[in-house]
């Protein structure tokens, strides 16, 4: 496909020698699909603050991770009946203290997407081939101003749709995730939205508007696309961090 031939030659240039902010400005430009009409504003502003970094771990440090936690995930089934609805063929813990070696690419996740303090405990999401993440927002009372993932074993796509913040925020202060309510008449949320291709061993780094004005979501594979290919999920694991929130 030519979409993923163009891909891999990105990759293989910013291997060896981007710097990190040079990284930030080719992979805005070719990891994200916008769709619908988008204010310019909003438009800069999702370029600001969403970014995909691709390679950015090892095929040895995934190995190392994967060491760690593959026996503890085994022992655990795959859930297809969330909590709230918005998780589908998952399995889930959190994780404070890593071996040495996978604490140093914890930290490499850290010091690249973050400034200042991060919560302490790491979300490992493992999401089975026919799982999916529903869209939602996450609540400003358990993270902070910005997520940031690391995706194993397989591509996949995020989508992120525009939603009034401002309805949101009142809305999802005391729930843990905001699912958008789809019977709702006269919606006031925009809805112009953006695809993001996750290359397996990529980082992504959700920030501010991203974070805040959008709903985000993991599509299954039966609309699993990317300018116009499929890109079909296997098993994928996501190695998450957040930051604090403000009142903490």
């Amino acid at each position: 496909m030519v979409v993923m031939r163009h891909l891999n030659q990105i990759k293989r240039l910013l291997r060896p020698h981007l710097t990190r902010n040079l990284c930030k400005n080719v992979s805005n430009v070719s990891f994200m699909k916008f769709h619908k009409d988008w204010p310019e504003n909003d438009y800069k502003d999702f370029l600001r603050d969403m970014t995909v970094i691709p390679d950015f771990i090892t095929k040895e440090e995934v190995d190392k991770i994967l060491e760690e936690i593959e026996p503890y995930l085994k022992r655990m089934r795959y859930e297809f009946d969330h909590w709230d609805d918005a998780i589908h063929g998952f399995r889930e813990t959190e994780r404070q203290h890593w071996y040495p070696q996978n604490k140093e690419t914890i930290e490499k996740i850290r010091n690249t997407a973050f400034q200042g303090e991060t919560l302490p405990h790491v979300h490992i999401l493992d999401l089975a081939a026919d799982g999916l993440i529903k869209p939602h927002v996450d609540s400003v009372r358990y993270c902070g101003s910005t997520i940031a993932g690391v995706s194993l074993l397989s591509d996949s796509v995020m989508r992120l749709v525009r939603i009034d913040e401002e309805k949101y925020k009142q809305n999802v202060e005391n729930d843990y995730r905001k699912q958008p309510d789809k019977s709702e008449e006269n919606s006031t949320d925009p809805g112009y939205f953006a695809d993001i291709y996750l290359p397996q061993n990529s980082l992504y780094i959700m920030r501010d508007t991203a974070r805040f004005n959008f709903t985000h979501e993991i599509l299954g594979n039966d609309n699993s696309m990317f300018d116009g290919n499929p890109v079909i999920k296997s098993r994928r694991i996501s190695i998450v961090c957040r930051n604090k929130p403000k009142d903490f």
